[in-house]
């Protein structure tokens, strides 16, 4: 009996994989609407309902760092009809900065493909003496402690890339943490603050209409969108390469079957011309992968941003 129920269980999975979708899927946001993560969310969203002929539904779902959203996602059904839109700071620096999460990270879902990377630049106030980042390495080594970089919180992607940028180059830098990415902009624009690490889509309008310096982008490869900027290894600074990503996950449980439909169909929707242009106009650089490509680069990114968040003693806002 025990064989025939495991047998009929294969094959209602299978057969529910093969009618999927069979209506509307919802994609949960864990962030504001208008954000990188949500403009990707969306572009990708209006690709697959072209494909599947179903309604793919953006909804966001914001507080806690992402925290509120991705618990609503953890406690979904898992039948492929609730999907959730992360990025690093979910995965990969939620787990390590808050002492307890209510639900468990490490079980509550299951990878089912990459869909950008989000690169960052870092920028530099016009005000600021340097305009390179070696001249900045110059400049911090001379001057411990008294140069700036803002960020859009504590122990936030921003932030935690900077902290990998002072390693690298032995250098001491003094943070300044804001309530969110605009504040920290405008006060660089304004010349509060000297530095700052940003997504290449917040940044890349700054930089281009001359408000800001752009000093080097944190991806192995230029943004299309700063075709101009050095990136870190090109201007000396090896081993440094951080930013963001954004991904596609499912509640743990999601039958194997579907997450592979999905994740195929994700992989074909990236691929499309007009969504390459659409996320590399946000300064995304379009990228799917399998779910253990996925899984490995949440694992990669935990373990380097958990060191970091120990070692600073971070502590959430």
């Amino acid at each position: 009996m025990r064989k025939w129920g495991l047998s009929l269980f294969f094959w209602a999975a299978l057969a529910a994989a093969q009618s999927y979708p069979a209506k509307p899927v919802t994609f949960i946001v864990p962030f504001p609407p208008g954000g990188g993560t949500d403009i990707s969310a969306r572009t990708v969203a209006a690709k697959l309902t072209e494909k599947w002929k179903q309604s793919v539904v953006v909804e966001n779902k914001s507080g806690a760092a992402g925290i509120l959203g991705a618990d609503a996602a953890a406690k979904a059904r898992p039948d492929g009809y609730t999907l959730l839109i992360v990025n690093v700071g979910i995965t990969s620096i939620n787990p390590a900065l808050y002492p307890k999460l209510p639900y468990d990270p490490k079980a509550a879902f299951a990878p089912i493909s990459l869909i950008c990377e989000l690169p960052f630049v870092l920028m530099a106030s016009p005000k600021f003496p340097p305009s390179s980042v070696q001249e900045l390495v110059a400049y911090a080594k001379k001057n411990p402690d008294k140069v700036t970089f803002a960020s859009s919180g504590q122990g936030g992607s921003p932030h935690l890339t900077a902290e990998i940028f002072q390693l690298a180059t032995g250098t001491k830098m003094t943070h300044v943490p804001y309530k969110g990415g605009g504040p920290a902009m405008t006060d660089l624009m304004a010349g509060h603050v000297d530095l700052l690490f940003a997504s290449v889509l917040e940044g890349s309008g700054h930089i281009k209409s001359g408000k800001l310096k752009g000093l080097a982008v944190s991806h192995a490869r230029r943004s299309p969108a700063l075709p101009d900027v050095p990136t870190l290894a090109e201007a000396g600074v090896k081993n440094a390469e951080s930013g963001s990503w954004i991904a596609l996950l499912a509640p743990a449980g999601t039958p194997p079957a579907i997450i592979t439909k999905v994740g195929a169909d994700v992989k074909d929707a990236v691929a499309e011309s007009d969504v390459k242009e659409k996320l590399i106009a946000q300064g995304a650089v379009p990228q799917a992968s399998t779910p253990a490509e996925l899984q490995k680069l949440i694992d990669t990114d935990l373990a380097r941003y958990g060191r970091i968040i120990r070692e600073k003693g971070l502590k959430p806002e």
